[in-house]
Order: C-alpha cells, then structure tokens, then sequence
C-alpha cells in the first residue's frame, strides 16, 4: 500500500513568506529566484509546506510501490544557504554547475549562499532542465536511488 505524502501544497502565499524571510541575502535571492523559476518553469509560484516554493508538480512511483505528488522545481530560503531542490539529481547538471559559481550539493539539492556570486543565466537552465525532465512523464526515482533525468 503507498505511504501518503506528509506534506502537502497550501494556500499560503509564497511573496508574503519571502517578504517575512528575516536574513537579508536569503529574503533578496528569495525575491530573485521567484522570477527565475517562474520563468524556467512557466508555473506560479505555491508554498509547499511550511518552508518550500514549488512551482508546478510532478508524480513519483518507486520500484517499491510509494507514489505521490511533488514540485517540479523549489527553492527553500534556509538559514545557512538558499536551497534549490534538482528532484533529477545534482549529478544530471555536473556539467553546467561547474560553470555556476559558489556553490554545495547534496544528492538532490543545490545550496547557493549568494545568488551574487553565482552565474544566473546557468541557474536557470538548470532549472528548466530539470523541471523539463521530472514532467516528461512519470519520474519514477528519486535522486538519491540514481535518478539520471
């Protein structure tokens, strides 16, 4: 039997979170990737959670049977970096992130501390390359089981 999502999308608004984000940099990459996802992604902006801007959706199933429903492509303004969430994998865009500038991953994530210092035009590519693949159809691994877009 799939397990049900524990998070879900809300009616909150995703301008009044970022315009209450108290780091200045986080609450200004914040306002900055608003516009670069919409545009990589031609979706609007919803909250996710509690912390998470989505834009679009996309439907999961696992070899193991656990499906469900996720952004396409978000960011999360964290206290130590602006997250941006590559569902793909990070793996899938080595190429264009050595081109991106400062920055950390994890399996999944891309964790930007200034959107300054980082080469926007790359970011969103990336952005819209994942988003393309994670919609093709249904995207059946996560990034951490080996996802390759």
């Amino acid at each position: 039997m799939a397990k049900k999502p524990t998070t879900t999308w809300t009616d909150a608004d995703p301008h009044e979170y970022v315009a209450a984000v108290a780091h200045p940099v986080r609450r200004r990459d914040a306002e900055t990737l608003l516009g670069l996802m919409a545009r990589a992604t031609g979706q609007e902006p919803r909250m996710f959670g509690a912390s998470m801007i989505g834009f679009g959706e996309y439907h999961y199933r696992y070899a193991s049977g656990h499906e469900g429903d996720a952004p396409a492509a978000a960011f999360s303004p964290r206290k130590a970096a602006t997250t941006v969430y590559l569902p793909d994998g990070v793996e899938t865009h080595a190429p264009a992130l050595e081109r991106l500038g400062p920055h950390t991953t994890g399996v999944g994530c891309l964790y930007l501390k200034d959107l300054g210092a980082v080469d926007l035009a790359v970011l969103e590519d990336v952005v819209r390359r994942s988003y393309v693949a994670v919609t093709a159809g249904t995207f059946g691994q996560r990034a951490r089981d080996g996802a390759a877009g």
